[in-house]
């Protein structure tokens, strides 16, 4: 497989001697017009790499705040192909932050396997976290979408023993996405040491890089767990500063952008110092 974005900046945050930011938003949230502004702005804040949220009706990973984000997107109108949209509006201004769509197969699935991939990659996207299909089922998805060019990231988890390990490594590329709590997205914080020590266990595995998410919401969190991890992730304590920005209506204010962005500093900030 040739190099892809994500391979080129995980090699350039390894040579700047810090761990990366990812940053999870999900697609048309809360609107298509305000998720393209987010979008376009999260380079600049301090993200470097994007995990993009297909929104799906049935989020079953996730917890209220993720949940929420992809119903209100589904409710304004996001579809796949806007999703797929999004991405190609966003590379005519960057050519270099890595996008990796992130969500359920059904999506997926719906749009025709061969026409997704082949969308993605028109549309510039790098990789793909499909958390619903196992390693079992690689010839159905992962096998295909290696084969366009496109990395396939897989999710360990505190639960993914010496036993299972080798599967879910078998065919990721990108990076690992290690889960640091058991349970749903943005349910509790984790403990950084145990962390290290789950992601020392998979780097003994694997020349991969290792990304740790799912409950780091403020930047002491990001900075402890940076210091075992190649990227920290932040996905619910994004998408829940877009909650709180709407106004009673359920739509976008004049903060919505700013609240995101802000927050996406704070963390990058916090994690430059470190």
């Amino acid at each position: 497989m040739t190099e892809t974005r994500i391979d080129r900046r995980f090699a350039s945050l390894k040579s700047e001697g810090r761990s990366g930011l990812v940053t999870f938003v999900t697609a048309g949230d809360p609107d298509y017009e305000t998720a393209a502004k987010i979008l376009a702005g999260l380079p600049a804040a301090g993200a470097d790499i994007i995990e993009l949220g297909m929104p799906f009706s049935d989020p079953m990973a996730d917890g209220p705040a993720i949940q929420a984000s992809s119903l209100r997107a589904l409710k304004a109108g996001q579809r796949m192909t806007k999703t797929l949209a999004m991405v190609a509006d966003f590379r005519k201004t960057d050519n270099d932050t890595p996008i990796v769509l992130m969500g359920y197969y059904n999506p997926i699935y719906v749009y025709g396997n061969e026409r997704f991939l082949a969308d993605a990659v028109k549309a510039g996207v790098d990789g793909l976290i499909v958390v619903d299909v196992p390693p079992e089922a690689d010839d159905e998805l992962c096998i295909p979408a290696l084969n366009a060019g496109l990395n396939f990231i897989r999710l360990a988890t505190p639960t993914t023993d010496a036993k299972r390990l080798p599967k879910v490594l078998a065919n990721t590329s990108g990076f690992v996405y290690y889960v640091s709590i058991t349970g749903i997205t943005g349910a509790a914080a984790p403990d950084a040491s145990k962390v290290h020590q789950q992601v020392a266990r998979i780097k003994a595995s694997t020349t991969l890089p290792v990304a740790v998410g799912f409950g780091v919401r403020t930047g002491e969190q990001a900075r402890a767990i940076a210091k075992g991890a190649d990227a920290v992730v932040v996905g619910s304590a994004l998408v829940t500063a877009i909650e709180k920005s709407l106004g009673e209506d359920g739509r976008a204010t004049g903060n919505t952008v700013a609240a995101v962005l802000d927050l996406v500093k704070d963390l990058a900030g916090a994690l430059r110092a470190g």
